[in-house]
């Protein structure tokens, strides 16, 4: 364990190294600071229809709020799709690039296995990983909160079943760097990921159309890859009870929304599949030839 800890300290300095956590910090703010100005103006607009409405003040669950409500479940979204590009491109070339740059070898002849190496390269990318969904998730949420006052009811929740998929994607990511190519495996990664959101939208035209085919195809494909029921998931904590109540009225017309929470079935699978991708990494390059 302690040479996997090793490996991790090292793709840490990696990520340092390779100017990736400032890239990221720099964008991020950007990208932060750039939505919520977007906030600012969007409260300003509201808080003067109120007075012109002849209204001292604007609650921030009511419906009077909901432009602003539906703009942080948004916000939330492009926090989580973020974290899928982060956790996917960051970690592409974990194990493949070294093997394909020839660095392997020089590694492994050092007194570190092969499954020490692929479980230090997981651990120290999903920290970065984690890390900064977290970070982005309280710096979106925190400066929403601070310009409009409005939270969503259940922030906490809702941000570790992000973190959980991304944790998740950081895992299986891992494990096609030690089957394929860099190129082949980022590919691959992606096309998961695209299952699973199809997953999502087969069931949400399957829940309109009252079609059970469609909505049994859709929840298979979010059990293959349960990223988006994650998000799903996640949604619900987002909004508020207003919000879950449109959405239930309209029979789940929005499909990046959920109206119900994350089964504990579902995050206890999203957990073994990440386990059970880290196991097979280490099980594939402990066996493969080099």
């Amino acid at each position: 364990m302690r040479n996997a800890l090793l490996i991790a300290d090292l793709s840490l300095r990696e990520a340092v190294r390779k100017r990736l956590m400032s890239v990221l910090l720099v964008l991020s703010a950007l990208f932060v600071g750039f939505f919520l100005f977007g906030i600012f103006k969007l409260d300003s607009e509201l808080d003067a229809r109120a007075v012109n409405a002849g209204l001292e003040s604007r609650s921030t669950t009511g419906a009077a709020n909901l432009p602003v409500m539906w703009a942080t479940a948004l916000g939330m979204y492009l926090v989580f799709f973020l974290g899928v590009m982060m956790s996917v491109l960051s970690t592409v070339g974990s194990v493949s690039a070294d093997i394909e740059n020839g660095v392997m070898q020089s590694v492994i002849a050092r007194p570190v296995s092969r499954a020490q190496l692929v479980l230090g390269r997981w651990l120290g990318f999903a920290a970065v990983n984690m890390s900064y969904m977290a970070l982005l998730s309280a710096a979106l949420l925190g400066g929403i909160w601070v310009i409009t006052g409005y939270l969503p009811p259940a922030p906490l929740p809702a941000v570790a079943l992000i973190i959980l998929a991304v944790m998740l994607l950081t895992a299986l990511t891992v494990l096609g760097s030690t089957l394929f190519t860099t190129l082949a495996n980022g590919i691959g990664v992606f096309v998961l990921y695209s299952l699973g959101f199809m997953g999502g939208i087969l069931s949400f035209i399957g829940t309109l159309s009252d079609n059970q085919t469609l909505t049994t195809l859709g929840r298979v494909a979010n059990v293959v890859m349960p990223t988006n029921s994650l998000w799903l998931g996640a949604s619900y904590h987002l909004q508020s009870p207003l919000m879950l109540e449109v959405g239930r009225v309209s029979r789940g017309a929005n499909p990046l929304f959920g109206t119900e929470p994350a089964s504990t079935g579902l995050i206890v699978w999203a957990a073994l599949l990440s386990v059970l991708a880290v196991a097979g990494g280490m099980w594939r390059l402990s066996r493969r030839d080099l």
